[in-house]
């Protein structure tokens, strides 16, 4: 199961990054046409904005599981390595129970937005196609967080996560 769940997350994270090298090269595109001829990709904020946000929350399970999230242990230095596992864990459970909400709000408005036919400014684009995008790689960070957290407070190392 940690393996799959590993392999499920570096899919997610390499598709995170084809989406983000994609949107570079679509700014790099619009920003020449915008400089030379004057005729900037049309709705190319839109297209960012959309895809930074897919590209994020599909790199988020990957950065959790290797532990690549911003940590603050100046006062947990010399506690014991039980007692930073615990901490840890809990961290990881509150992460989790976060990640789990938002995908399940994103999910709800994308619901929602699909009702009301919402629609991008510019390129009158589906937002819900947005909201939706989003649920699978924030459930897979909660998924990934709760794993971490059982591991923990089993007494396990993390490490067995990322083999």
């Amino acid at each position: 199961m940690l393996r799959l769940l590993n392999r499920i997350a570096w899919g997610f994270a390499i598709v995170g990054g084809v989406v983000a090298l994609g949107l570079a090269l679509m700014v790099v595109v619009s920003i020449t046409g915008r400089a030379t001829m004057a005729a900037p990709i049309a709705g190319d904020v839109e297209l960012t904005q959309f895809g930074i946000a897919l590209a994020i929350s599909l790199s988020l399970p990957w950065c959790q599981l290797h532990g690549g999230n911003i940590m603050v242990d100046f006062f947990t230095q010399r506690l014991r390595p039980r007692r930073i596992a615990a901490l840890d864990a809990i961290g990881a459970l509150l992460l989790g129970a976060m990640a789990a909400l938002l995908s399940w709000r994103s999910a709800v408005g994308a619901l929602e937005s699909k009702q009301t036919f919402e629609a991008t400014m510019i390129l009158d684009l589906p937002m819900w196609w947005v909201y939706a995008s989003l649920a699978p790689g924030l459930a897979l960070t909660a998924l990934v967080a709760f794993v971490q957290a059982g591991l923990l407070l089993a007494g396990r190392d993390l490490a067995e996560m990322r083999a």
